[in-house]
């Protein structure tokens, strides 16, 4: 289950490089640079959430447990992406990545990581429900 978490995360990586992509070549030119990254991140919640949700029958968690433990693959890989290769690969300061984080700013990267965090577990509920007959 855990290396499917895994691979499920790099195709979740190609839609949040598909957003990003978005973002810089069409959306930044109109909206500017803060109303786009509210959008783009709001845009890859939705994605996660839809993506991730369909993806999790495949990855078969059949506890919630290890949906939680799913959600938490992804988050550390997420994070681990975001902050290193935002770093070494990317040149991004570290003061940069981390403003990502302020709510304050009106940075919604954390609305992103929620998502990431909680789509297995939101889908395995789902998908439960609807095996038990009870998402009616």
């Amino acid at each position: 289950m855990a290396a499917r978490a895994v691979w499920a995360w790099f195709g979740l990586l190609v839609l949040a490089f598909a957003n990003a992509t978005v973002r810089e070549a069409w959306m930044i030119r109109r909206f500017g640079e803060a109303t786009s990254h509210a959008i783009s991140s709001i845009t890859l919640a939705l994605m996660i959430l839809l993506a991730g949700g369909y993806i999790l029958a495949w990855i078969g968690p059949q506890t919630m447990r290890q949906a939680w433990v799913v959600g938490t693959i992804w988050l550390a890989l997420t994070l681990a992406f975001e902050l290193l290769a935002g770093h070494y690969l990317f040149n991004r300061s570290w003061s940069a990545l981390l403003a990502d984080f302020n709510l304050a700013a009106g940075r919604l990267w954390l609305l992103v990581l929620a998502a990431t965090l909680l789509t297995p577990v939101l889908a395995f509920i789902w998908h439960t429900a609807a095996v038990n007959g009870s998402a009616d």
